[in-house]
């Protein structure tokens, strides 16, 4: 709810387009910068305990940010603090989580339960924007007091849970920058994750710049928050249809297939230089969110195979940060271009380095040799 509520309080704040970008490129910034620091931290400590702190955080933040709607101090570095806060606090969550996914899990079930995840992810998708959106219309301050409550009954969650979240293990004694590295180069040595990790870091660019496009521009046509938060959860809903399918595509396509559909499918927003009308932008987004689910199972399930738990925080951080590093300019680049130039020229410039990625992807005998994913975890699971 909170990440749509974010741009448009900044756009109902400040009127500018560019500087709503900042918002977005905010959010993005700590998932770069504190990524690495966050799965050392996942590795080294209880992740249970790391979780509830990151929710902790993120309530009291969004609090926060609430009540300075409320009392109409919510001004844009206010707005920029709170979104950094509530970034990293997820991007310290997301660490833990993902190692205790990886504990939890038996290896045999990884594909399916990413594409569960995926599918649980969309359903997210589909339903807080919407209701964000229709929140923000009624007071600017309801979705963040909203998404606090959501973090504390996720705190609550936790505490219910009984299953261990790591597994045994001595504590690591090793320096702090020992720990760094070794996640750093276990990431290094497996080529696949090198390969897909950059050209997804590539795509996420697009992503991010197109999202915010598309928030944009239907603010430009009049269109209400509700309808914008449509539009974001017909994205959730085709990413669910993604998700859903996602089995299917993995019995049927191979992975090479699976992992530059996302990328290809970016070339869908031709469509919108021909036509630029914010419903056919909206309408490639969404199309291409189809994509998303699978792309990010094959992926996570192919990581979790490969990594073993002690190190999965350090190593998936490590691959994170490489795979958001480019994220922060797409908002950045969309706000500005949307200032200056037309928007055909913002989305040509915008999707032109994803279509560049799916070539090299392409021609890439790293992706096109790689093991299929269902013999990697039955080996593994050997």
């Amino acid at each position: 709810m909170s990440g749509l509520a974010y741009p448009l309080l900044a756009l109902a704040v400040t009127n500018s387009a560019a500087k709503a970008g900042y918002v977005g490129a905010v959010i993005f910034v700590p998932l770069v910068v504190f990524n690495l620091v966050a799965g050392v931290v996942a590795d080294r400590f209880e992740r249970k305990r790391v979780m509830i702190a990151s929710d902790v955080v993120g309530m009291a933040t969004l609090a926060a940010l609430g009540a300075l709607v409320v009392l109409d101090h919510a001004t844009l570095p206010w707005i920029l603090v709170a979104a950094f806060i509530d970034s990293t606090a997820n991007t310290f969550y997301g660490a833990a989580s993902r190692g205790a996914f990886r504990s939890v899990v038996p290896v045999w079930q990884l594909p399916l339960a990413a594409s569960t995840v995926q599918s649980r992810s969309a359903v997210v998708r589909l339903s807080g924007p919407p209701v964000g959106g229709a929140l923000f219309g009624l007071a600017r301050s309801l979705p963040f007091f909203a998404d606090a409550v959501s973090y504390a009954f996720s705190t609550g969650s936790l505490l219910l849970m009984r299953t261990r979240f790591q597994e045994e293990r001595e504590r690591d004694k090793a320096t702090l920058r020992r720990q760094f590295a070794e996640g750093i180069l276990y990431f290094a040595r497996i080529p696949f994750l090198r390969a897909t990790i950059s050209i997804i870091a590539v795509s996420n660019f697009t992503i991010a710049g197109i999202q915010f496009g598309v928030i944009v521009l239907a603010k430009r046509d009049g269109l209400s928050s509700a309808a914008i938060g449509g539009f974001v959860a017909l994205v959730g809903a085709t990413t669910l249809l993604g998700s859903l399918a996602s089995p299917l595509f993995r019995r049927f396509l191979s992975l090479n297939a699976i992992m530059l559909s996302e990328l290809w499918a970016a070339a869908g927003y031709v469509v919108f230089l021909v036509w630029p009308n914010v419903y056919v932008l909206a309408g490639a987004f969404a199309v291409q969110a189809f994509c998303f689910p699978n792309t990010d199972a094959a992926v996570a399930a192919y990581s979790y195979a490969l990594i073993p738990d002690r190190l999965i925080g350090r190593v998936v951080a490590a691959s994170n940060t490489l795979r958001v590093v480019a994220a922060p300019l797409g908002p950045l680049a969309a706000g500005l271009l949307l200032g200056s130039v037309s928007p055909r020229l913002t989305v040509g410039a915008l999707m032109a380095p994803t279509i560049a990625a799916a070539i090299f992807g392409t021609s890439s005998k790293t992706i096109r040799n790689a093991p299929p994913l269902d013999e990697l975890t039955r080996a593994e699971a050997a």
